[in-house]
C-alpha cells in the first residue's frame, strides 16, 4: 500500500473520530465518558456475525453474553457513537492470526455503520457478499486481502457516500465494465489491484465519472490497452492526485496523451513494470506537480527527457530495468537549478548509460538514493561525491569504473547506509586507524582490492545486515573481534580470497535466518557448527575434513541451499535430511563420501539441484527419491551405485533436464519408463554395466526435438540470507560432459547442449531409427556397446548434430548418405564396426582423419582409400534426388562445356541456388564424375609404366 494511500486513510480515519464522539471497543480515545452502552439489536448482530465466523486466534475473545460483556462497544474492533450508542465502525483487521468462515448478513441490522475493515483475513475463496451494497452509510470499506475470489460485486456501486474502497489482494475479476463505479460519486480514495480487468474496457473513463478521486491503484490487473486515440486527448482535469496502473503489461504509446491530460495535480505516477517501448516523451517535464515518476521495468530506449531538470516538484525518479542510453555526464550538466535541489530519489540501474560520474554530482544537495548499478559508466569517482551529506544509498555495482577509493570520497556521507561498489576494478586505499562517519546496514564490496589483511575499517561498523567482501585478494585469517561485530548479520560473503584457518562455533554469532558464502577459500578442519536457522551455506573449493552430521544441528524450515562440493569430508551422509524440506540446491561433489543414500533424502520435495559426483556412495537408490518430483538437475555420476535403473525415475521425476548416472555400476536395461522424461535434454548413462536394447520410445524425449538454447540453463534461483529480506541470486551448476573424446565442465552455456551418451554399456539389438526424430541433438554417443544391424537411413535429419560417435560396435551395412548432410558434423566416430561400400561425398566426412572409419575392413573412398572398385562405383541416387533432376543438371553441364566454361559456370551456380534437389544430384554427378576419372586413370597407369620401361 502505497504511502499517499496509507495518509488518506489516516485522514479519513481522523475524520471519522472529530466528526462523532465515539465510544471505542479498543480505547483509542482514552479519558471519554461512556454514558451510552450499544443498542440491543445491534449487539445481538453482531453475535450473529460471530457465530458465522471462524475464530481460532481467538480475535474476538472479549465478545460475549456474559455480564461483563454486555456493552458491545467495548468489544475488540468495534466503535460506537458516544451520544447514540449505534455501532458506527467494525474494524477486525487482524494483528495476530485471522478470521475465516462467513459473513453473515446480520451486518444490515447495523444501519449507522459507515466503516468496514475485514482485510488480511481468510475467508477462503469466498464471494464478497452482495449485501454489503446495502449498508448505505459506508464510507469506508476495507476488504484487501482477505481471500476472497469471484466477481468484482456491481451492487457496492449503491454505497453513493463511500469515499475509499480497498479491494485489493483478492482474487476477483470483472466480467463487465466498471460502470458501476461511477454511482460512487463521493469516491476518493480506489485499490483494485490484483484484480482481473481485462475485460473492463472503460477504466478509463471510470476515472472522467468520478470528480472527488484522488488515488487509484490498478497494480496487476491485466488492463486492456488505450486503444482510441480520442479517449486519450480528454481533458479530465480530476482531483486525482495518485495513480498507479503498475505491473499491467500495457504497452500503447496511446495512454501518454491521457496522462497527460488526466489531471493537473498529479504527485505521484507509476506505470512500471508494463512493456512500454520507444523513448520517453518530452511532455512529461510538463507535469510541475508531479513529486513522484516511475517508468522502472519496462521497454524504454533512447535519453532522458532535458525537460526532467526543470521538474521543480521531482523528488523521486525511478527508470531502472530499461533500455536508456546516453552520457551520464551530460545529464548531470544540463541540469538546472530547479531539479537538483528537489530530486532526492534517483535510481538509473540497470540501463545502457555511458560516461563517467562528475564532479557536478555534488550539486544535488538533497539526494539520498543514488543508484546507477550495471549500467556502462567508466572512469574514476571524483572525491566531490562526498560532500552528498544527505546520502543514504550509494549504488555503483556493476560498471567498468576504476581508481583508487579514499577516505575523502566518503568525508561527508554521515548518512550512508547501504555502499554498492562491487564488480568495478577500485582498489580501496584506506588507512588502519580510519573509522567513518557512517554506520553501515549494507556492505557490498565484492572484487574491490582492498589488500591482504582483514579490512579493520569494519570493526566500527557493528550494526551491518550484509557483508560482500568477496574476491578483496585478502589472504588472512578471520580475526576473532568478528564473529561478535554485528548481531543482524543476515547475509555474509567472503569466498573467492584466500583466507585460512579454521572457523569457530558460528551457532550462535547470528539472529534470524542468516545466509553464508565462505566458498574458495584455504579454509580447513572440521564444518562449523552453524545457526540453526541458516538458509543458505556454501563451503564450497575449501580444505574442509572430516563429518558432516553437524549440520543436524540445522533444525529450522528455512535452508534454501547447501553447497559442500570440493572438499575433504568423508564419512556416510547423516538420515536428518527430514529437518530441510525447502531445501533447493544440494551439492556434495568431490568429496570422499562412501555407503547409502539415506532414506530420508526424499524428504527433500522442494529440491531442484542434486549433485553427488564423484564420491563412493554405493548401493540402490532409495525409493523415496521419487518424492523429490521438482527435481531438474540431478548428477550422481562418479560413484559406485548399483542396481537397476529404477522405473520410478521416469514415473515421478519427470521435470529433469540433466540426469547424469555416468561410471556407476548400474545393470539391466534401461527402463522404457525414462521415455516420460519429455523434458531431458541431456541423459548420460555411460561406462555402467546396462545391457538390452535401446528403447524404441525415445523419440518421447520432446525436449530434444528442439534446438537448444541459453534461455533454457539449468539454473534454480534462491533467496540467500533472511527470506524477508534476502536478495534472490541464481544457480546454476556445473556438468562434466564427454565432448569430442574429452571431458569438459560446462555451466552458464549447458542449455545449448542436446546430449544423449549411452557409451560403453552392453546395449545390444539395433539402434532404433525413432532417434532421427529427436532433430535437436547436437551430440550422440553409442560406442563401447555391442549394438547390431545398420546405422538409421534417416540420420540425417540430425541437423544440429556436431558429435557422432557409435565406434567399437557390431554395426553393418553402408553409411547412409543422409549423413552428407549433417553440416556441423566437427567429430565422428564410426570405428571398430562391419560397416562396407562407399563413405558417402561430402564437404564434412571427407574432411575427417582416417582413423574415424578405422577398422571397418569393407569401407572405401576418401578418407580412407582414394577409389572403390569399379563395380561399386555405380551408387543408388539418394532418396531426395530423382533421375529427371540428374539428366537435367547433366544437361545444363554439357551445354556449359560447349559455349565456356566461365558463362556454364555462372549458370550452373544459379541453378545450384534455386534448387535444393539439383546442389544433391550437382554433388552426385561429380562422385560419379571423379569415379569414373579414378578408373580410368587406374587402368592407364600399367600402359604407362610400360611405355617407360620400352
Amino acid at each position: 500500500m502505497s504511502l499517499v494511500w496509507s495518509l488518506l486513510l489516516s485522514t479519513l480515519f481522523i475524520g471519522f473520530l472529530l466528526e462523532e464522539h465515539l465510544t471505542l471497543g479498543s480505547s483509542l480515545l482514552v479519558g471519554e465518558v461512556d454514558v451510552t452502552r450499544c443498542r440491543e439489536n445491534e449487539r445481538h448482530a453482531l453475535l450473529i456475525f460471530r457465530r458465522r465466523l471462524v475464530d481460532d486466534s481467538g480475535i474476538l475473545s472479549s465478545w460475549g453474553n456474559g455480564d461483563d460483556r454486555k456493552d458491545c462497544c467495548k468489544w475488540k474492533g468495534v466503535v460506537c457513537s458516544n451520544r447514540t450508542g449505534h455501532v458506527l465502525m467494525l474494524n477486525l483487521q487482524p494483528t495476530d492470526g485471522y478470521l475465516g468462515g462467513t459473513i453473515s448478513p446480520s451486518l444490515l441490522d447495523l444501519s449507522h455503520l459507515n466503516y468496514l475493515d475485514l482485510s488480511f483475513n481468510n475467508f477462503n475463496g469466498s464471494n464478497i457478499p452482495e449485501f454489503i451494497g446495502s449498508l448505505r452509510n459506508l464510507r469506508y470499506l476495507g476488504l484487501s486481502h482477505a481471500g476472497f475470489r469471484g466477481p468484482l460485486p456491481y451492487q457496492l456501486g449503491n454505497l453513493s457516500r463511500l469515499l475509499s474502497l480497498d479491494l485489493s489482494g483478492n482474487d476477483l475479476y470483472s466480467s463487465r465494465n466498471l460502470d458501476w463505479l461511477s454511482h460512487l460519486s463521493s469516491l476518493k480514495n480506489l485499490d483494485l489491484s490484483f484484480s482481473n480487468l481485462s475485460k473492463a474496457n472503460d477504466w478509463v473513463q471510470v476515472v472522467n465519472k468520478l470528480p472527488f478521486l484522488e488515488s487509484w491503484s490498478l497494480q496487476s490487473c491485466n488492463l486492456p490497452n488505450i486503444i482510441s486515440p480520442s479517449l486519450s486527448l480528454v481533458n479530465s482535469s480530476t482531483a486525482l492526485t495518485s495513480l498507479e496502473p503498475f505491473g499491467n503489461n500495457l504497452t500503447s504509446p496511446v495512454i501518454y496523451p491521457w496522462l497527460f491530460n488526466v489531471s493537473s495535480n498529479l504527485v505521484h505516477l507509476d506505470l512500471s513494470l508494463n512493456q512500454l517501448k520507444g523513448s520517453i516523451p518530452e511532455a512529461f517535464g510538463n507535469m510541475n506537480a508531479l513529486k513522484q515518476l516511475s517508468l522502472f521495468s519496462n521497454q524504454l530506449e533512447g535519453g532522458i527527457p532535458k525537460s526532467f531538470w526543470d521538474m521543480c516538484s521531482l523528488e523521486s525518479l525511478l527508470l531502472h530495468h530499461n533500455s536508456l542510453s546516453g552520457d551520464f555526464t551530460e545529464y548531470t550538466q544540463n541540469l538546472s537549478g530547479c531539479t537538483e535541489h528537489s530530486l532526492k530519489i534517483l535510481v538509473l540501474d540497470n540501463n545502457q548509460i555511458t560516461g563517467s560520474i562528475p564532479d557536478q554530482m555534488a550539486r544535488f544537495s538533497s539526494l539520498t538514493d543514488l543508484s546507477l548499478g550495471n549500467n556502462r559508466l567508466n572512469g574514476t569517482i571524483s572525491e566531490g561525491i562526498g560532500h552528498l551529506s544527505e546520502l543514504e544509498i550509494l549504488d555503483l555495482h556493476g560498471n567498468s569504473l576504476k581508481g583508487v577509493i579514499l577516505e575523502t570520497h566518503f568525508s561527508n556521507l554521515s548518512s550512508l547506509q547501504t555502499l554498492d561498489l562491487s564488480y568495478n576494478s577500485f582498489s580501496l586505499e584506506f588507512s588502519n586507524n580510519w573509522v567513518p562517519l557512517f554506520r553501515l546496514s549494507f556492505i557490498r564490496l565484492g572484487s574491490c582490492k582492498s589488500g591482504r589483511r582483514f579490512p579493520k575499517w569494519i570493526q566500527s561498523q557493528n550494526n551491518f545486515a550484509e557483508l560482500d567482501i568477496s574476491a578483496a585478494q585478502i589472504s588472512d585469517t578471520i580475526p576473532l573481534w568478528f564473529w561478535d561485530l554485528s548481531p543482524s548479520l543476515r547475509y555474509l560473503n567472503l569466498s573467492y580470497n584466500q583466507i585460512s584457518g579454521v572457523l569457530p562455533d558460528l551457532s550462535l554469532k547470528f539472529v534470524g535466518f542468516p545466509g553464508l558464502d565462505l566458498r574458495s577459500n584455504l579454509l580447513e578442519g572440521p564444518l562449523p557448527l552453524c545457526p540453526s536457522k541458516l538458509t543458505s551455506l556454501n563451503l564450497s573449493k575449501n580444505r574442509f575434513s572430516g563429518s558432516i552430521s553437524s549440520l543436524c544441528r540445522i533444525t529450522g524450515e528455512a535452508l534454501q541451499f547447501l553447497d559442500l562440493s570440493e572438499n575433504l569430508l568423508s564419512g556416510t551422509i547423516p538420515n536428518c535430511f527430514q529437518q530441510w524440506p525447502n531445501l533447493q540446491v544440494l551439492n556434495l561433489a568431490n568429496n570422499n563420501f562412501s555407503g547409502r543414500l539415506p532414506s530420508s533424502i526424499g524428504s527433500l520435495v522442494s529440491l531442484v539441484m542434486f549433485n553427488l559426483h564423484n564420491n563412493s556412495f554405493s548401493g540402490e537408490l532409495p525409493s523415496s527419491l521419487n518424492n523429490c518430483t521438482e527435481l531438474k538437475f540431478m548428477d550422481l555420476s562418479g560413484n559406485r551405485l548399483s542396481g537397476e535403473i529404477p522405473a520410478w525415475m521416469g514415473q515421478s521425476l519427470t521435470s529433469l533436464v540433466f540426469l547424469s548416472l555416468q561410471a556407476n555400476k548400474f545393470n539391466g536395461s534401461i527402463p522404457y519408463h525414462l521415455c516420460q522424461l519429455a523434458s531431458i535434454q541431456i541423459l548420460d548413462l555411460s561406462r555402467n554395466k546396462l545391457s538390452g536394447t535401446i528403447p524404441e520410445c525415445i523419440n518421447s524425449f520432446t525436449s530434444m526435438a528442439h534446438k537448444g538454447n541459453l534461455s533454457t540453463t539449468i539454473q534454480q534461483n534462491y533467496v540467500y540470507g533472511d527470506p524477508q529480506f534476502g536478495d534472490i541470486g541464481p544457480y546454476i551448476d556445473k556438468a562434466l560432459l564427454v565432448w569430442k573424446g574429452k571431458e569438459y565442465e560446462y555451466t552458464k552455456n549447458l542449455g545449448l547442449l542436446i546430449v544423449i551418451d549411452l557409451s560403453s554399456n552392453k546395449l545390444s539389438g539395433q539402434i532404433p531409427g525413432e532417434i532421427a526424430s529427436l532433430s535437436g541433438l547436437v551430440a550422440l554417443n553409442l560406442s563401447w556397446n555391442i549394438l547390431t544391424g545398420e546405422i538409421p537411413q534417416k540420420i540425417g535429419q540430425l541437423r544440429e548434430l556436431e558429435v557422432l560417435d557409435l565406434s567399437r560396435n557390431r554395426l553393418s551395412g553402408e553409411i547412409p548418405t543422409t549423413m552428407a548432410e549433417l553440416t556441423f558434423l566437427s567429430h565422428l566416430d564410426l570405428s571398430h564396426n562391419n560397416l562396407s561400400g562407399k563413405i558417402p561425398l561430402s564437404t564434412q566426412l571427407q574432411n575427417f582423419d582416417a582413423s574415424a572409419f578405422a577398422n571397418n575392413l569393407a569401407l572405401c573412398g576418401p578418407p580412407v582409400s582414394s577409389s572403390c572398385p569399379a563395380a561399386e562405383t555405380q551408387q543408388l541416387l539418394p532418396r531426395n534426388i530423382n533421375q529427371e533432376d540428374e539428366d537435367e543438371l547433366g544437361k545444363w553441364f554439357l551445354a556449359g562445356m560447349g559455349v565456356g566454361f566461365v558463362v556454364s559456370f555462372g549458370g550452373l551456380c544459379s541453378a545450384l541456388l534455386l534448387k535444393h534437389s539439383w546442389r544433391l544430384a550437382y554433388f552426385h554427378l561429380l562422385d560419379n564424375l571423379m569415379d569414373w576419372l579414378n578408373v580410368r586413370l587406374g587402368a592407364q597407369k600399367p600402359r604407362s609404366k610400360r611405355k617407360i620401361q620400352s
